[in-house]
């Protein structure tokens, strides 16, 4: 059963409760205090009828020192046929409650009669001759004697009454429920709207459809749902953007891969196949395994950057407090071979919180393209300064730059700016996916700035050990 189903519902079954209980109790309270107003007036009655019988006894002709039965006779029917209104009947009896007189109709039991005494005045609600009557009782005393009095007042009308307010009453019940339902059914597709958009919105997006937003139609708690819901479908659609961005990679990533085996492979089997096949001269010999040696090594350069790259993604760094000095030392000892370059250090001492060898292999990798991307004799500058976000490293060229439109694509596995030019120098576009992933663990990025003709600036900041361990913190 829908939402909005169960709530016009329950709704209903409320107002029918709420309707029955309120109706019954107002009809009966108004019937109540009408019968309680005839009660009260039906025993006034009685009194006045009693003192109007005893005044009457008082003066009958004292012939006797009794009064006589028929003389109670002729008094009683005088006080019936002079009585105030033609719905009353009476009944008078003698000492031993035997009738004396009875008004035409009055043929009630004698059971509130045996409970009426000279201190007691009772009344009771009897139906008789489809009427309903109040019964009331007292005693008489006239010239010695002790009569009993009883009169019969017709209310039925008070009952009538009450069944009309019944009978009323249902009818408004009725028209009220069918009232309430068509407007409560209105109300409550009115509070229901933001849950049924909600719901074609999940719909819609279990199709497919993650560019689909529900419709924010209320501001209460259901407004809030839908605001919510929206914002998760917002971070659902960027992951799922993220994972189908990742699988563009992956799927990039295997067709470069397969790519650059190709051509090495290639290489290495048709020299392997010339000098397997014919007997070359040694000049050609030596070209032929010189090929297969370069590309023998730039598939091992290729493989063992992958590996860096799994390894780095999936290992847990060791992050200690190393100074800046000696990895610079590090680098410098490194270098000091590479005489076709010039280059110039320059840092500031300082404490880092880092993975030593994995921020080396960053560095290695800088400045081996850097000097990859400039001509011999150039000027490499390789400096480290200290500031608020952290410790500075940067690794600057004056070689032939990088178009502004390749910025964004550098790194990304396999992919080199210059391929011929990397290839011949056992480059294989993988060396700043590396250091990419390593900053990464170290809560940094790389920042590069390249002009085309003019050299390249590639740096990025280690946070100091405060930031670093609140990084691993909020990422763990």
């Amino acid at each position: 059963m829908k939402f909005s189903l169960k709530l016009l519902l329950c709704t209903v079954i409320v107002l029918a409760i709420a309707l029955g209980f309120s109706g019954f109790y107002f009809v009966n309270y108004v019937f109540d205090t009408s019968l309680g107003r005839e009660v009260g007036q039906a025993v006034d009655e009685n009194s006045i009828l009693c003192f109007a019988f005893e005044t009457a006894a008082l003066n009958v002709p004292a012939k006797y020192d009794v009064l006589q039965d028929h003389t109670v006779e002729q008094i009683a029917s005088n006080l019936e046929a002079g009585g105030l209104s033609s719905n009353r009947m009476l009944r008078l009896s003698d000492e031993e409650k035997n009738k004396l007189y009875a008004s035409d109709g009055f043929e009630t039991d004698d059971g509130l009669l045996m409970q009426t005494d000279v201190t007691t005045k009772t009344y009771r609600t009897i139906f008789m001759n489809d009427h309903y009557y109040i019964q009331t009782g007292s005693t008489v005393n006239a010239l010695d004697r002790v009569l009993y009095l009883e009169t019969l007042r017709d209310v039925s009308e008070v009952f009538n009454e009450r069944e009309l307010g019944f009978r009323v009453f249902r009818q408004v019940t009725v028209i009220m429920l069918i009232l309430g339902t068509v407007i409560m059914h209105l109300i409550a597709s009115w509070l229901t709207k933001p849950i049924r958009l909600l719901t074609r919105a999940t719909k819609r997006m279990a199709a497919g459809d993650y560019d689909y937003r529900a419709r924010q139609v209320s501001n209460d708690e259901l407004g809030q749902l839908t605001l919510d819901f929206n914002h998760m479908a917002e971070a659902l659609e960027e992951n799922i953007n993220k994972l189908e961005d990742e699988i563009q990679a992956k799927e990039d990533f295997v067709g470069a891969f397969a790519h650059e085996l190709k051509t090495p492979l290639t290489a290495i089997i048709g020299y392997a196949d010339m000098l397997r096949s014919r007997k070359l001269d040694e000049e050609k010999s030596l070209l032929s395994a010189n090929y297969i040696y370069t590309e023998g090594k730039r598939l091992e350069a290729m493989s063992i950057r992958l590996l860096d790259i799994m390894v780095t993604r999936h290992g847990q760094a060791q992050f200690q407090e190393v100074q800046a000095e000696n990895l610079f030392l590090y680098l410098l000892d490194m270098f000091k071979t590479n005489e076709s370059m010039q280059f110039v250090y320059s840092y500031d001492k300082a404490v880092v919180w880092v993975e030593s060898n994995l921020i080396i292999t960053v560095l290695i990798n800088l400045l081996d393209n850097a000097c990859k991307a400039s001509e011999p004799g150039s000027l490499i500058e390789v400096m480290g300064s200290s500031g608020k976000e952290g410790y500075r490293f940067t690794i600057k060229d004056h070689g032939m730059g990088i178009p502004e439109k390749e910025l964004a694509k550098i790194t990304k596995a396999f992919y080199m700016v210059d391929k011929s030019r990397s290839r011949s120098r056992n480059g294989a576009g993988l060396g700043l996916a590396l250091c990419t992933e390593i900053l990464s663990l170290h809560g940094s990025s790389l920042e590069i700035a390249s002009r085309v003709g003019e050299g390249t600036s590639i740096s990025f900041v280690i946070p100091d050990k405060g930031k670093e361990e609140e990084y691993e913190e909020i990422h763990h």
